[in-house]
């Protein structure tokens, strides 16, 4: 019962996190539930809040998604995450956590100083940042930082970066949700206690999230994305491998 209000209570910080970077409930509850379900569980497992919480924040922000950024960035961000899905029971390891906290690192530099903004990234770039935070996310199940991390290369406003963000996870999430479900459905509904915990933090966190982020002005909100994205960036570089 304690763990299970603990994965409430962080569902929660998770839900608001997302609501204002774009990500985070995968970032936070997948190291939670990981010392308890393992790794490879927890990633599955960790699905099931996080397209419930995607789908909500994806309602409240709706009008706000840049379209075009959308289909050039989401559609190889959702093929390629599908194809990380896929790959992740093979090729997920805690090398490669400690490469893609070295990335969100850099990244997180980046967006903190500025540098990514100054980028102003095309198309082409769209595709790229979208396949290369796709696969990784399918096999890390943290590529809505880097993801996040990558939009900051794009000239959109704060709230279109957020509404934008969360409509390619929710392609992302319709994409692996069932692999993951394939793969290792029972061992995820055995789980339902922890699930329905972490839903219910998620949504809560979701609704005041939103709320914070009209709050946050724009010419501060692509360094507080930058300052998540290091510090994840950070705790998966040093995290003790699970």
């Amino acid at each position: 019962m304690l763990f299970e209000l603990l994965t409430t209570v962080v569902g929660i910080l998770a839900g608001a996190v997302a609501s204002i970077a774009g990500f985070g409930v995968g970032s936070l509850l997948t190291p939670l539930l990981a010392w308890r379900l393992g790794t490879k569980l927890a990633v599955a497992a960790v699905a099931l809040p996080h397209v419930v919480a995607t789908a909500l924040r994806f309602w409240m922000l709706r009008r706000r998604v840049d379209r075009r950024l959308l289909l050039n960035f989401g559609i190889a961000s959702a093929i390629f995450g599908l194809l990380g899905a896929l790959l992740h029971g093979v090729l997920a390891s805690p090398v490669l956590s400690r490469l893609f906290g070295g990335l969100l690192i850099l990244a997180g530099i980046s967006g903190l100083t500025g540098l990514m903004e100054r980028l102003k990234l095309g198309r082409p770039a769209a595709w790229a940042a979208g396949a290369l935070s796709g696969i990784f996310g399918g096999l890390v199940g943290n590529q809505g930082s880097i993801r996040s991390a990558a939009l900051l290369g794009f000239q959109v406003p704060r709230d279109a970066f957020v509404a934008t963000a969360t409509a390619i996870a929710l392609l992302v999430d319709a994409g692996r949700l069932p692999v993951y479900l394939a793969q290792q459905g029972h061992s995820i509904a055995l789980q339902w206690p922890l699930l329905g915990a972490g839903i219910v933090g998620v949504v809560f966190g979701t609704l005041v999230g939103t709320r914070i982020l009209r709050r946050i002005p724009e010419r501060i909100f692509k360094r507080i994305v930058g300052l998540v994205v290091l510090a994840l960036g950070l705790y998966m570089l040093i995290a003790p491998p699970r």
